[in-house]
C-alpha cells in the first residue's frame, strides 16, 4: 500500500479511480441544484464544488495528517445519504437561504463526527468476520442496482432510457472490460476497467449516445469562492437531520474500510478507523466553506482495488489530485463527464459484484456450519435487500428511521451487529464462540 508507482501508472491508474466513481460525485450537487433552483451556472459552480472538496477529502484519507486519515487506498466523495434531508430543508427554507442552512448543518455534523471518531471506532469488537462478510456483501449488492440504473441510461428522463441500444451498449462494455481483464496482461490488464470504459465511449458516439456538446460549454478555470452563497446559517432542526445522515456515513465508512482493509491484508483496527472517521469529519466540516457537502466513504472504489490488484495509496491520492483538478478546471471535468451511463452500467456491475464477491469471501472464512451465523447472515442480508427491492417500504416511517433504513448498507449493518451481540455477546453463547472462526470480536493489533 505504500508502493510509489511511476508517474505515468500513477496517472492513470489514479484517472480509473475518478471515472469509477464521477458519476456518484456529481449526482448529489445536481439533485440538490436542481431542487433548489439554481442557474445552470450556479450549478456548474456547485459540481466544481463538490470535485474538488472530494478531491480534497480522498488526499487527506489516503496520505493522512498527523491523527487524520487512514492511510489506505480509499476514495471519500460527497454523501448520497444526505440527499433527501438537504431536499427537505431546501424545501423548507426556501431558494435564498436553503444552502447557508445546509451547509451550516454539514459544518456541524462534521465537527461531531470528528469529535466522536475515537469512541465511535470502538465499535470494531463488534465486527467479526461473520458481520464483516455480511456488510461487504451487502455493500456490494446494494450497489449492483444503481450499476443497473445506469445501464438503462442513468434516469428516466434521459433519451432513450432503458431502450435495446442504452442496454446493449452496456452488455458490450461489459463485455470489453471482461475480455480486456482475460487477454491483457500486467500493468495493462490493471487498467482493464478504464480502456473497457474508452471503447464503450468510442462506440456511444456513432449511436447517438454521447457527444461534446458539456465541452464546448463548460469554462476554462474556475477558482472556488468561499461561502459563494452566503454565510452559513446553524438552525437546529437542519442540524439534526444532518447529524443523523452523518451516524449513517459514519457506519458506512466503518463498514467500508474494514472491507477494504481486508482486500488488502492490512485488518483496519481501531486506530486506522478513528483516523479514518477523524478525516471523514474534518473534510464534512470544511467542504462547506468551497460549497461542498458531506464527504464519505465511495464503496465502489473498493470493488476497483479488488478487480486490478492495485493497493497502493499513491493511486488513490493520486485520483484525489486529479479531482481537484477537476475542479479547478470544469473543461476537464467535462471530458470525463464524456462518459454515457450505459457504459458506467456496464463496468459498474462488474465492480459493485467484485465487493459482493469479496463479501461470500469473507463469509466463507468465518465458518457458516453454525446456526447461528446462519441465521445472522440470512436476517441481516434479507433486511439489507429490503430498500433495494422496495425502495418506498420505509414511507409511513419518522424520517430519522427512514434515513437509517433506507440505506440497506446502514440498516443491514447495524441488525447484523445486533445479532452478532445477541448469538455471541449473550450468555453462556459468549464463552462458547469465543474462541472459534466465529468469534465474537477481532484483533485490533496494529497491522505492520
Amino acid at each position: 500500500m505504500d508502493e510509489l508507482l511511476p508517474t505515468v501508472k500513477l496517472f492513470t491508474t489514479g484517472l480509473q479511480h475518478v471515472a469509477a466513481m464521477y458519476a456518484g460525485v456529481v449526482a448529489p450537487p445536481l439533485i440538490v441544484g436542481a431542487g433548489v433552483g439554481l442557474s445552470p451556472t450556479e450549478l456548474a459552480l456547485l459540481i466544481s464544488a463538490s470535485l474538488f472538496t472530494a478531491g480534497l477529502a480522498t488526499l487527506l484519507q489516503t496520505l493522512g495528517v498527523w491523527k487524520v486519515g487512514a492511510r489506505l487506498p480509499f476514495v471519500n466523495g460527497v454523501s448520497f445519504a444526505g440527499v433527501a434531508p438537504m431536499l427537505a430543508i431546501a424545501k423548507e427554507h426556501g431558494p435564498d437561504q436553503a444552502l447557508p442552512v445546509i451547509f451550516g448543518a454539514v459544518i456541524v455534523a462534521g465537527a461531531l463526527c470528528f469529535l466522536a471518531a475515537p469512541y465511535f471506532c470502538k465499535l470494531i469488537r463488534f465486527f467479526p468476520p461473520v458481520v464483516q462478510g455480511t456488510v461487504i456483501t451487502l455493500i456490494g449488492v446494494s450497489l449492483l442496482p444503481v450499476a443497473v440504473n445506469w445501464a438503462r441510461g442513468g434516469s428516466p428522463a434521459a433519451p432513450g432510457y432503458g431502450s435495446v441500444k442504452a442496454i446493449g451498449l452496456a452488455a458490450f462494455t461489459l463485455t470489453a472490460v471482461v475480455l480486456c481483464n482475460k487477454l491483457l496482461r500486467g500493468f495493462w490488464q490493471q487498467l482493464s476497467l478504464l480502456i473497457g470504459l474508452g471503447i464503450g465511449t468510442a462506440v456511444a458516439f456513432p449511436l447517438g449516445l454521447a457527444d461534446f456538446g458539456a465541452v464546448s460549454q463548460a469554462e476554462v478555470f474556475a477558482l472556488p469562492s468561499p461561502f459563494h452563497f452566503g454565510a452559513p446559517v446553524f438552525e437546529i432542526t437542519a442540524i439534526v437531520s444532518i447529524c443523523i445522515v452523518m451516524v449513517v456515513s459514519m457506519t458506512e465508512s466503518t463498514a467500508d474500510m474494514l472491507a477494504l482493509g481486508r482486500i488488502v491484508d492490512r485488518e483496519a483496527d481501531e486506530k486506522t478507523l478513528a483516523a479514518g472517521l477523524r478525516a471523514d469529519g474534518l473534510a464534512t466540516a470544511i467542504s462547506p466553506v468551497f460549497n461542498g457537502f458531506a464527504a464519505s466513504a465511495f464503496a465502489q472504489n473498493i470493488g476497483l482495488v479488488a478487480l486490478t490488484n492495485i493497493r497502493s495509496r499513491f493511486v488513490v491520492a493520486a485520483g484525489g489530485g486529479i479531482l481537484i483538478l477537476l475542479g479547478l478546471f470544469p473543461v476537464l471535468g467535462s471530458l470525463v463527464s464524456l462518459v454515457p451511463s450505459p457504459v458506467l452500467g456496464g463496468a459498474g456491475i462488474v465492480l459493485f459484484g467484485t465487493v459482493a464477491a469479496s463479501g461470500i469471501r469473507t463469509l466463507a472464512e468465518a465458518g457458516m456450519n453454525s446456526s447461528a451465523n446462519t441465521i445472522l447472515v440470512s436476517v441481516a442480508l434479507g433486511v439489507g435487500i429490503i430498500p433495494i427491492a422496495a425502495p418506498t417500504f420505509y414511507d409511513a416511517f419518522p424520517e430519522a428511521v427512514r434515513t437509517l433504513m433506507h440505506s440497506g448498507i446502514s440498516a443491514g449493518s447495524v441488525l447484523a451487529v445486533l445479532l452478532n451481540l445477541l448469538f455471541h455477546h449473550v450468555g453462556a453463547d459468549r464463552q462458547a464462540s469465543s474462541g472459534g472462526a466465529t468469534g465474537a470480536a477481532v484483533s485490533t493489533a496494529t497491522p505492520s
